[in-house]
């Protein structure tokens, strides 16, 4: 009992002693949180009376934080493991971290603040259990869309690429760049911003499936639209500026010149002619150019490569005149004519009839092609007008000059159908000297409605001349001439008259057509196809027919079935009047028959009288 009384007498002097022992400072404070045994308190071994229960209770509340679920709270690193990171948060207990959450952070040691959110209030060996990741991501949202309401610009560390873009870590959410967002020049290597970080403006977020879109083109147009301002202002016509190749078409070259876009059209790039603009540029080149023009709000600009060099024309030597022979370039080909670059940015023309000697004219693409390397004849030169004409038939010989010599009329040659009209086909005899053969002078027997009935262009026909006029460069040939005409022949085999045997091979309008052989064809007439029994003949009928008309100028045949017939019925009715008829004057009473006649008749009367 003496003890007990003794060890009460302890602790009411212990307990005494801390009644008298009042935290006045903060330090004070924080060592009277730290000693008070909460354990003793409650299983009553400590007795703490009203005010310094009272004052307890509020230093508790002013030190340690509230532990409710989803908020975010900043803990210092007291202690760390190979594993987990022991954080002190002013709670009851210190909480534990695993060290996956920091791997972002390497560099993590003790006495580093850092965010932390209640994960497990108390686990099996009643430790508080925190996160960290969960933390940052609810910071990470808060901060995200506060800097896209107020519109700051955030840092963020470029991952990776993906499919459309980037990849971006800003404050610990994987936000989305998209390639059209990076900068406002197209990209064509994504994979140098890896491993970078930059500075972006949040600009959509979707909060319901948690996306951010960030850019950082956006703070580049900022900064852009600024100068873009200034150098339009001082925008002249004629100013030489600096500028990058920004893109390449197929039309011509944009220039930023500074955040002011221009155009380089095609044919201001260079003097000489040029298929594409690469030739001439290549991207992300540096380069002066002038400006052209531009529209009333200068958003247009148009811009001249070529203009910054002395024109070609102006460098031209004086040398060349009208006659001479210069070579150069086929850079490029229409069907009138091909364009020789003689020098650099100086063409002349080549007309097709300046290519051949031939007056048919064909398409230039027939004589040159593109890149071709040629020597030509100055025709004319203006240099004022900036304006050459060449030809390269003037190179050869005009073959015309002793066109009586090699081709009298009357000779026989050989020819290439070369094209063909509705009314004749052209022949090309050797190459400047070309022929007209009309189509009545194809054949002697077929009728013949388009020359391509006849011939095919590429064909080799005999020809003859029949006509040359040699001023106006024209030579009139003939097919039909290299053979006898057979219409001679036929003439007498097909005369007047003439019977024939044939078939009818075609029924038409107003009659019918029959084949004598492979030359000679003929018409018969409705009224000529009737037959004996008053039938007419129908297609497929063979029987006899009768020339009724031959002509051999117009090669026109006109037969008819019903005239062999006709004629036989008229034969008979010849020879039967002519029967009748001397029969007729065999019965007929000669003069002495009727004398005789009448004096018996005399006779007769006068004894009649006497009676």
């Amino acid at each position: 009992m003496a003890e007990e009384k003794n060890t009460a007498t302890v602790d009411e002097t212990a307990g005494a002693e801390q009644e008298t022992q009042k935290p006045t400072s903060q330090k004070d404070q924080k060592e009277f949180l730290e000693n008070f045994d909460w354990d003793k308190y409650e299983e009553g071994i400590e007795r703490v009376d009203e005010s310094k229960l009272e004052e307890f209770e509020k230093l508790v509340a002013e030190n340690f934080v509230d532990t409710a679920d989803e908020e975010v709270v900043e803990g210092t690193v007291t202690y760390l493991t190979d594993r987990e990171a022991i954080i002190d948060i002013n709670a009851k207990s210190e909480g534990v971290i695993s060290l996956n959450e920091f791997r972002y952070n390497p560099d993590l040691k003790v006495g580093d603040k850092v965010e932390v959110l209640i994960d497990i209030r108390e686990d099996k060996s009643g430790q508080l259990v925190l996160s960290h990741r969960k933390a940052r991501t609810i910071k990470a949202w808060e901060r995200v869309n506060e800097a896209h309401d107020k519109e700051e610009v955030v840092n963020g560390y470029v991952k990776c690429r993906t499919k459309g873009g980037m990849i971006v870590d800003v404050f610990g959410i994987e936000a989305f760049l998209p390639g059209s967002q990076i900068d406002v020049k197209p990209i064509r290597d994504y994979d140098q911003y890896v491993g970078k970080t930059m500075e972006f403006k949040v600009v959509k977020i979707n909060h319901e499936f948690k996306n951010v879109v960030v850019s950082h083109k956006a703070l580049i147009e900022a900064d852009i639209e600024e100068q873009k301002k200034e150098i339009i202002s001082q925008l002249e016509k004629g100013q030489v500026l600096e500028g990058v190749v920004k893109n390449i078409t197929s039309y011509g070259v944009f220039i930023d010149l500074g955040g002011v876009d221009g155009l380089v059209h095609i044919t201001d790039l260079s003097w000489s002619r040029i298929n594409h603009p690469n030739e001439v540029v290549e991207l992300d080149q540096k380069l002066n150019v002038v400006i052209l023009d531009f529209d009333d709000n200068k958003s247009r600009i148009q811009l001249g490569l070529k203009q910054l060099e002395k024109h070609p024309w102006d460098a031209l030597g004086d040398e060349i005149k009208v006659g001479d022979k210069v070579k150069g370039k086929v850079v490029v080909i229409a069907d009138y004519g091909a364009f020789l670059e003689v020098a650099e940015g100086v063409e002349g023309l080549i007309h097709v009839s300046e290519m051949s000697w031939s007056t048919h004219l064909r398409s230039a693409q027939d004589f040159v092609k593109v890149g071709d390397e040629l020597e030509a004849v100055v025709l004319t030169l203006d240099r004022e007008d900036r304006k050459m004409s060449l030809g390269i038939k003037q190179l050869s010989p005009d073959p015309w000059t002793d066109i009586t010599t090699k081709y009298p009329v009357g000779s026989k040659h050989k020819g290439i159908v070369r094209n063909f009209t509705n009314f004749g086909v052209f022949v090309e005899l050797e190459e400047g000297i070309d022929g007209l053969i009309y189509i009545s002078d194809l054949s002697w027997t077929k009728k013949i409605k388009h020359p391509s009935e006849f011939v095919t262009v590429g064909d080799t026909l005999e020809v003859e001349v029949l006509e040359l006029d040699v001023d106006g460069r024209k030579l009139s040939l003939g097919h039909k001439q290299t053979t006898e005409n057979p219409w001679d022949k036929y003439e007498e085999q097909y005369g007047l008259d003439t019977v024939h045997t044939a078939s009818i091979s075609e029924i038409v309008d107003k009659g019918a057509i029959i084949e004598f052989n492979e030359d000679i064809t003929a018409f018969v007439p409705q009224r000529h196809l009737e037959k004996e029994d008053g039938k007419k003949l129908g297609k497929g009928e063979e029987a006899e027919f009768k020339i009724i008309e031959f002509n051999k100028e117009f090669k026109r045949v006109v037969a008819s079935h019903t005239a062999i017939f006709k004629e036989e019925e008229q034969r008979n009715v010849k020879a039967a009047k002519k029967k009748a008829a001397s029969q007729a004057e065999e019965s007929k009473p000669t003069l002495g028959d009727a004398n005789e006649q009448l004096q018996a008749l005399k006779d007769k009367m006068e004894a009649g009288k006497k009676k």
